[in-house]
């Protein structure tokens, strides 16, 4: 099983304006330095507020420890218990969307102990409800889950 022991997330200097995003860990996780190395913007508290018909932007710095050949979002939203997947975001490869820490455009597969920037964004698409719920977000390879974080968000 790919495992990210020690993933090294360092600080994310994407906009002028934005700021570290308030993620939280996911259960039975713990990654040094997290808020610090995600950032989603726009969101300048938490729950992160998404406007239905906007673009919401994702930056993740990130340091593999072994080889990865393929990376793929897995994101989903709770709802009343279930996880639903985030439509427009779910299954989608991150491997055109990674540079190397230094801004040279990088892809699949990834190579250990490189330091890497993904950076993406997505639609709040009009259908989604009108609700607060946690999202789940994470870096996959496979069914192996390499990273992952939630954040608490706000649709409306």
């Amino acid at each position: 099983m790919i495992s990210f022991k020690q993933v090294v997330f360092l600080c994310s200097a994407v906009l002028a304006l934005a700021t570290a995003t308030n993620v939280e860990q996911c259960p039975d996780r713990s990654i040094e330095g997290l808020s610090e190395s995600v950032q989603l913007s726009p969101c300048k508290r938490s729950p992160c507020l998404l406007r239905k018909g906007t673009n919401q932007h994702i930056t993740v710095h990130f340091t593999p420890d072994q080889d990865i050949s393929v990376v793929k979002n897995h994101v989903t939203a709770e709802v009343f218990g279930v996880p639903l997947p985030f439509v427009g975001v779910d299954g989608n490869s991150i491997c055109d969307k990674i540079t190397t820490e230094d801004g040279e455009k990088a892809s699949c597969p990834l190579k250990a102990g490189t330091k890497y920037i993904y950076k993406d964004s997505f639609p709040v698409l009009n259908f989604y409800p009108s609700i607060s719920v946690k999202v789940h977000w994470a870096l996959t390879e496979g069914k192996n889950e390499l990273m992952c974080f939630e954040i608490p968000v706000k649709i409306n």
